[in-house]
């Protein structure tokens, strides 16, 4: 009988392996997007001003965690731990509902306005990445 060995379980990737593996490849459309939208919050004025708090919220808070997300992965700051995976899951479904929650308060003060897409292309990017860091952490 054959001794049969453990398959190896996932892997996280570290230096440019972000810049060219799913999901890790979202984080630059993440914070370009996010910046979009922090930079569109911030030079818009919507009555009344509410919405925009949580959405400045939401984008600088996305934005600053996924410059550090990226940071401590591009230095391999993970050690390749399946707890890094699951936090990758946690942040990324976090920053989605968060994006989602912002986009749907403000489209209910703005819904004739048609100022609200790159939004909701932030929170596509987020949701795409917390898909996909799932089934990697599926995989450890």
């Amino acid at each position: 009988m054959a001794a049969t060995t453990a398959q190896p379980g996932g892997s996280l990737p570290s230096g440019l392996g972000i810049c060219t593996t799913a999901p890790d490849i979202f984080y630059l459309p993440e914070m370009v997007f996010g910046g979009l939208v922090w930079i569109l919050v911030a030079s818009t004025h919507v009555d009344p001003p509410n919405p925009l708090g949580w959405v400045m919220f939401v984008s600088v808070f996305c934005f600053v965690m996924s410059f550090l997300w990226m940071a401590i992965f591009s230095a391999g700051g993970h050690k390749n731990s399946s707890g890094w995976a699951a936090a990758d899951v946690a942040y990324h479904g976090l920053a989605a509902f968060f994006y989602l929650s912002a986009g749907v308060a403000l489209a209910i003060v703005t819904l004739g306005k048609k100022d609200t897409g790159v939004r909701f292309v932030a929170m596509l990017f987020y949701f795409i990445h917390v898909i996909l860091s799932a089934i990697r952490w599926k995989s450890f």
